[in-house]
């Protein structure tokens, strides 16, 4: 059998795959490792005491999940990897699949010191403190790391009946993530540089195709819809949508492509900023009879919340 849980980490998107045989983990992968922050700053409404949000580590932790075969990193967004930290206190990782790796040796970016960069600027340097610090002050909890280069559709043959694609946006973005990150590391700090890579964060986003008895699971990371609406979009059984429910997450011409039954949308409730947005919300529903959301979404008229620690789906 396998297992999905979307967690409901508020903002931003950990999934945790997993087969069992006779109730016994036989593999299991984490996709994305949510925020670190359960409330973000920015819309830090108080919580509902109902709520049921909870910290990817946590999450791992309530399942009994020790070890991880795949950490798969999408994009090095503060809402993917924010809890990065927390997890690998929790777990120890086989292998991490990622499309960059700090050099060696390196420190702290330190994005709030007096460095004269604008705020888009110091939001990348602190996105990347929060990914490579784990990685620098744990070492020993992470067994290999394999860099994907972004040039080619990576296969993955997970277990005997689990299989995965891993898809990427434009071929020429992974590069140049090296070159600025690589750069930022060094100390050298080109505003321009550095806030036009966070704008193109979301479009190097990795996809990635899914495969079990027979069955397809699609999970859109935070990659815009008019990024992939082209071969690589063929039917599936589950959809995790693209980048929370926002208007850039899908079209109608990509939902026809897909015919997703099931759509999952990993977004906080109570965003200020339309996450999920009423329209997309409109146009899930028109596609599949089972639109589910990991935190306690409330449109009116449209969604009922509901609090579960994750969505909660199986395969046989």
């Amino acid at each position: 059998m396998l297992a999905l849980d979307f967690i409901n980490v508020g903002n931003g998107d950990s999934i945790l795959v997993r087969e069992l045989t006779g109730g016994i983990q036989t593999f299991a992968m984490l996709v994305d490792c949510g925020h670190d922050c359960l409330v973000r700053d920015d819309h830090n409404d108080p919580l509902d005491p109902r709520s049921q949000r909870i910290y990817a580590a946590d999450f791992l932790k309530k399942q009994g999940v020790t070890h991880l075969d795949v950490l798969l990193l999408t994009h090095f967004h503060r809402d993917h990897v924010g809890g990065l930290g927390r997890v690998l206190e929790t777990v120890t990782v086989e292998k991490l699949l990622t499309t960059y790796l700090p050099p060696k040796g390196h420190g702290p970016l330190d994005p709030d010191g007096d460095n004269g960069l604008p705020k888009a600027a110091r939001n990348l340097l602190r996105c990347l403190d929060f990914y490579a610090s784990p990685l620098r002050e744990q070492p020993d909890r992470i067994r290999s790391a394999e860099v994907l280069t972004g040039d080619k559709i990576e296969h993955f043959q997970l277990t005997e009946e689990l299989s995965m694609e891993v898809l990427f946006g434009e071929p020429a973005l992974y590069p140049r993530q090296k070159v600025v990150c690589d750069a930022a590391y060094r100390g050298e700090r080109n505003g321009y540089d550095l806030i036009h890579w966070a704008k193109s964060m979301n479009v190097s986003s990795l996809r990635q195709r899914l495969r079990y008895h027979g069955k397809e699971i699609v999970l859109g990371g935070d990659a815009y819809a008019h990024m992939w609406e082209t071969d690589t979009a063929t039917p599936c059984d589950i959809l995790k949508l693209p980048h929370h429910g926002s208007l850039s997450s899908t079209t109608r011409k990509l939902l026809k492509m897909l015919q997703p039954r099931t759509i999952v949308v990993s977004v906080a409730a109570g965003r200020p900023d339309e996450r999920p947005h009423p329209y997309i919300v409109e146009l899930l529903m028109e596609h599949s009879s089972d639109v589910r959301f990991t935190d306690a979404v409330s449109i009116p008229g449209l969604v009922k919340p509901e609090f579960h620690e994750s969505v909660h789906l199986e395969i046989q």
